[in-house]
């Protein structure tokens, strides 16, 4: 799903961003703390991965400022302080996760992902089954009745989305919202196009309805 990283140092917010990507999520970066803030009032993130010593705006204040607000966000605060004090700090101030430098990219993934199915309104599990369909968000497989559906990370993404509306429809900007970043262009099409791919991957009888004028259902 969508993810901030908020690190002040560019290279390790790109790897960070990168390792992300390849998981499955669609990702942002920000590289002060002003920044961050902005984009996390204008964007929907499911977690925000927040270094906690950022410029512009210390991220233990990002952190106060987006729990006053009642952001939905789940908070994974990073820092190179890991100090029993420094722990306890970040998660008084409402950070959900707290992991210090140097983190071993596979927990840093897992984290995230255990934040985002706790951060739904109600929590998800991590398997995910309707009409045939069935989705493991911890194992990242996705199958029609026992065969495997060789999803793209996108397309994983928007079943995924499908799956937890339980038969409600989706829009379509809230499928571009959750499942592209900040870079997607609105007018390309592209959530028509990834479904066409979808409803071709999931084969007969189809499971993905349009709902005219509101959106897509499974």
């Amino acid at each position: 799903m969508r993810v901030l990283v908020a690190e002040d140092e560019t290279a390790l917010a790109e790897l960070v961003a990168a390792g992300l990507r390849r998981a499955g999520f669609a990702v942002d970066t920000a590289h002060r703390g002003d920044t961050a803030l902005d984009r996390l009032g204008l964007y929907d993130y499911d977690v925000v991965v927040l270094d906690r010593d950022l410029p512009g705006l210390h991220g233990d204040e990002v952190a106060r400022r987006l729990v006053a607000a009642g952001a939905r966000t789940r908070i994974l605060m990073l820092t190179a302080a890991a100090a029993l004090e420094d722990r306890v700090a970040g998660l008084d101030l409402g950070a959900d996760d707290y992991l210090g430098k140097p983190f071993e990219f596979p927990e840093l993934v897992s984290r995230v992902r255990a934040l985002r199915r706790r951060g739904a309104r109600p929590p998800v599990p991590p398997v995910l089954e309707r009409h045939g369909v069935r989705l493991d968000s911890v194992r990242r497989t996705a199958e029609r009745d026992g065969r495997d559906l060789g999803l793209s990370p996108k397309e994983f993404a928007v079943l995924q989305i499908l799956l937890e509306a339980d038969g409600a429809p989706v829009p379509a900007e809230e499928l571009l919202e959750r499942a592209w970043d900040e870079h997607a262009d609105p007018f390309t099409g592209a959530v028509r196009v990834c479904m066409s791919k979808l409803r071709g991957k999931l084969g007969e009888p189809a499971v993905i309805r349009t709902v005219q004028g509101v959106g897509y259902a499974l």
